[in-house]
């Protein structure tokens, strides 16, 4: 019988791609938080994981035949974060309290995952050398 680490470990490693991709997004929107005319953006985990769970992937359009036939994989759409509070007067939209509280809460998150995949390939690993 066959195994197969995708089966084992593939959603959690792309739930872990997604996760690092929001850490870079929160981390420019601290960043550029007296940035005047910034505009916070963030990614929907829960759009990006339903994306990774159907493999959907997009394909560019060709204008020539000398262009890249290029397949892009959206791991989630990057969207603009509506604003608790209303303007300040220089069209930033960062929130340093929610963007600190949003990279906290997901780097909790993306610690949990690397836990549940560290247990899990122990527990295979556990599994092999035991012959069993």
């Amino acid at each position: 019988m066959a195994i197969s680490l995708d089966k084992l470990v593939g959603f959690h490693h792309k739930a872990l791609q997604v996760r690092n991709d929001r850490m870079e997004v929160i981390a420019g929107n601290l960043a550029n938080a007296n940035t005047p005319g910034y505009k916070a953006r963030d990614i929907d985990f829960q759009s990006a994981m339903k994306a990774a769970q159907s493999e959907r992937s997009q394909r560019l359009s060709r204008t020539h035949e000398k262009h890249f036939d290029v397949q892009v994989r959206n791991p989630g759409e990057l969207m603009y974060r509506v604003p608790d509070q209303p303007d300040t007067g220089d069209g930033n939209t960062v929130d340093v309290q929610t963007e600190r509280n949003s990279f906290l809460e997901n780097g909790m998150r993306y610690q949990a995952t690397m836990e549940f995949l560290s247990g899990k390939l122990t527990g295979m690993k556990k599994a092999l050398s035991s012959g069993g």
